[in-house]
């Protein structure tokens, strides 16, 4: 993908820039390009721009916080995408913070799943794998934490100068 990576220097500074921001990821994307790669390497969201701007599963009770979402993703099917959409301020409903473009990947009934359906196991396979998976990288993280000897040369330095 072609395109400045998402560093501080791509970070839109005033309306203008981020208008002029998202309408050039609305461009890339109706062109088809992946939907995760430019959420990647454009999306200011520090939460969502590692995971391809994957917001994970919400419900519906979630959506309808925010009822311009709930509206513009109601109408969506499968893989289809809204509109660039403002997003407000929690504490100013009318201060307009960002703007989003959201793409439906899929829908879900509510209620309990049968466990012997291949999409509910393999959910749950990846859930302990992820888990598990999380949990070798903390001990190895905390195994070399452990390990670690910090030395200051400049202060040993310094010591060994106003020592002579």
């Amino acid at each position: 993908m072609q395109g400045p990576a998402n560093s501080p220097n791509s970070k839109a500074i005033s309306d203008a820039d981020a208008k002029k921001k998202i309408q050039m990821i609305a461009n890339r994307l109706d062109s088809g390009e992946d939907f995760g790669l430019v959420a990647m390497n454009l999306s200011e969201d520090p939460q969502t721009a590692p995971n391809g701007g994957d917001l994970g599963f919400l419900t519906e009770s979630q959506l309808r916080s925010d009822p311009q979402v709930f509206a513009a993703i109601s109408k969506l099917k499968a893989g289809e995408m809204t509109n660039i959409l403002p997003i407000y301020s929690r504490s100013d409903s009318k201060q307009i913070i960002g703007y989003s473009i959201f793409k439906l990947i899929s829908r879900e009934t509510s209620g309990q799943k049968d466990l012997t359906s291949p999409l509910v196991q393999q959910s749950i396979r990846d859930q302990l794998r992820n888990s598990r998976s999380q949990l070798a990288k903390s001990t190895y993280l905390e195994m070399l934490n452990n390990q670690a000897r910090v030395e200051n040369y400049f202060a040993q330095e310094v010591y060994k100068r106003a020592t002579k």
